[in-house]
């Protein structure tokens, strides 16, 4: 298994959205090399189809690897693309801690999508379920923003999860990482002390303590 190496902070990147865009991956190729950790926010997939590719780039980042799944892949499909690759942990209402540092995810479109029978949706009830068991202090990735937060369309509506701001407000993650939301792309935004950021494609990097808190 690849691990990033001891250091009092750790340098993260984190992605959302790739959509199967391989270039786009490519393109985050020079910040992974610096990077400890990589953090990827769901659909790599679009409409279930083109996911292995898209695993196959990232794993080929050589960096340990947090990734949930988005509405474009279910968490069995990114289980099953990620199978190969001990370097890349898959979680879904379930954590992994590296180097120190704690970090819990939970995929799928909160709440449901009107996109039709392809896009993997979840209720906010079984959302609140999932996250009950996440950690203060970690780093939270979820595909879905939570309401208000990272989570506003072109026409203006608020569209994010209230089971993940909730959890936020209970849990107090030193960051969120989101995506889904394409028009909140690179928006960032606070609840107390959790950062929030809706990473999109292009990424963004971010440091934090190896200890949690």
């Amino acid at each position: 298994m690849i691990r990033a190496e001891g250091k009092r902070r750790m340098r993260i990147l984190a992605f959302s959205d790739i959509h199967r865009n391989l270039s786009a991956v490519e393109a985050l190729a020079s910040r992974a090399r610096s990077a400890d950790v990589i953090i990827g926010a769901g659909d790599f997939a679009t409409k279930r189809e083109g996911l292995e590719p898209v695993i196959d780039a990232i794993a080929a980042l050589d960096r340990p690897g947090v990734l949930v799944c988005g509405n474009g892949e279910s968490p069995d499909e990114l289980r099953k693309a990620c199978a190969q690759y001990d370097h890349l942990h898959v979680l879904h209402g379930s954590g992994v801690m590296i180097d120190g540092v704690a970090f819990f995810g939970i995929g799928g479109a909160i709440p449901p999508t009107p996109f039709g029978s392809w896009s993997v949706d979840f209720e906010e009830s079984q959302a609140e379920e999932w996250l009950s068991d996440c950690p203060s202090g970690c780093v939270l990735v979820s595909h879905s923003p939570p309401k208000g937060h990272c989570d506003q369309s072109a026409l203006g509506q608020v569209i994010g999860s209230e089971a993940v701001l909730r959890c936020i407000e209970r849990c107090r993650p030193s960051h969120v990482v989101c995506g889904h939301i394409h028009d909140s792309w690179g928006k960032t935004s606070t609840l107390g002390g959790t950062a929030i950021l809706n990473a999109g494609p292009k990424g963004v990097v971010f440091e934090r303590s190896s200890a949690c808190s």
